[in-house]
């Protein structure tokens, strides 16, 4: 004997079918849920603690200091090094970049790849004994250790750039994080 939806309207105390009070209890169940999660004051601090590997996690508790190059990895120099031992910091280091920095590690510039690209492309090549404050870039663009790493992800893609110089309150460089380095963490 096949059952008829007839057969399940009549059988069901409310006359309806089993999925649509299946979906309404469900709904209920969501909008209690939260609520209760109002009424205690639950933030997505607190569900990105509870989920630390889930994308809300990573989005909320993932911060750059956690990714940023730091120590030998970071790659400076300052400001009357040739260009020919600051391109080598830059292909030792591997992050396409070098700060230029004075005796405290204070931020005075950076140089990049594509600095290297224009430079040759303007002047058809570059002495290499010139030093790299002649043509550093001041003011770059840098980023706290407390920030978010989705911040920086945000950031760089607004900015064009592909990396940020992470500095302290005083200026002091003390990590380089890359593009790189969110997406191969996953932040997104």
């Amino acid at each position: 004997m096949a059952l008829t939806l007839g057969d399940i309207q009549e059988a069901c105390p409310l006359g309806l079918a089993p999925t649509s009070s299946t979906t309404a209890t469900l709904a209920l169940g969501d909008a209690l849920a939260v609520a209760l999660l109002e009424a205690r004051g639950f933030t997505s601090d607190d569900f990105a603690r509870s989920h630390p590997a889930g994308a809300l996690g990573k989005r909320l508790l993932l911060h750059v200091k956690h990714l940023m190059h730091t120590g030998e990895e970071l790659p400076k120099v300052s400001p009357d090094t040739p260009m020919n031992k600051v391109l080598y910091e830059i292909s030792n280091k591997r992050l396409g970049l070098t700060t230029i920095v004075d005796e405290n590690d204070t931020l005075l510039g950076i140089f990049t790849d594509g600095d290297l690209r224009r430079l040759i492309d303007k002047q058809q090549g570059f002495d290499v004994n010139l030093p790299v404050s002649d043509v550093m870039i001041q003011h770059p663009s840098t980023i706290s250790q407390e920030a978010r790493a989705v911040e920086a992800l945000e950031k760089m893609n607004e900015k064009k750039i592909s990396q940020f110089i992470v500095v302290d309150d005083a200026n002091k460089v003390i990590g380089v994080i890359s593009m790189h380095d969110l997406i191969q963490a996953g932040v997104n």
